[in-house]
C-alpha cells in the first residue's frame, strides 16, 4: 500500500485539475526506474488508464497505480509534498530505502 499525506493530496488534486485530469476517476502513476545518484529514482505522472499489470490503491481520496515491478520497491511508502525552504515538490518517504541522495529523488536498497 502507498499512502498519501494531506498536503500531497491537495497538490495532486490541484495539478491533476490544471493538467486536464479528473482526480475522481484518473490516477497518479508512481514507479521506480534505474538512474539517479543512488541507483534508482522515483517516477510520478498522471494517467487515465489502469494497465493489466498495475496494482491500484486509493488513499486519502487519491487513486494510485503502480506497475508490479515498482510495487516491490514502494511497499509502505508515503507520498508527501514539501513547499519549504529546501525546495518544493513531492517527497517519497520510503521505509525500504537503505540510502537516499541529498535531493531525495533517488534511493538504493
Amino acid at each position: 500500500m502507498i499512502k498519501v499525506s494531506d498536503t500531497a493530496k491537495k497538490k495532486v488534486i490541484e495539478l491533476m485539475t490544471d493538467d486536464g485530469y479528473d482526480p475522481s476517476t484518473d490516477y497518479v502513476r508512481v514507479g521506480v526506474k534505474s538512474g539517479g545518484c543512488s541507483g534508482l529514482s522515483y517516477d510520478l505522472k498522471f494517467d487515465k488508464e489502469n494497465q493489466e499489470n498495475d496494482k491500484m490503491f486509493e488513499d486519502n481520496d487519491v487513486k494510485i497505480i503502480v506497475d508490479k515491478k515498482s510495487f516491490l520497491y514502494l511497499i509502505g511508502t508515503t507520498l508527501e509534498y514539501s513547499g519549504g525552504l529546501n525546495g518544493t515538490g513531492f517527497v517519497f518517504n520510503n521505509p525500504n530505502a537503505n540510502r537516499t541522495c541529498g535531493c531525495g529523488e533517488s534511493f538504493s536498497l
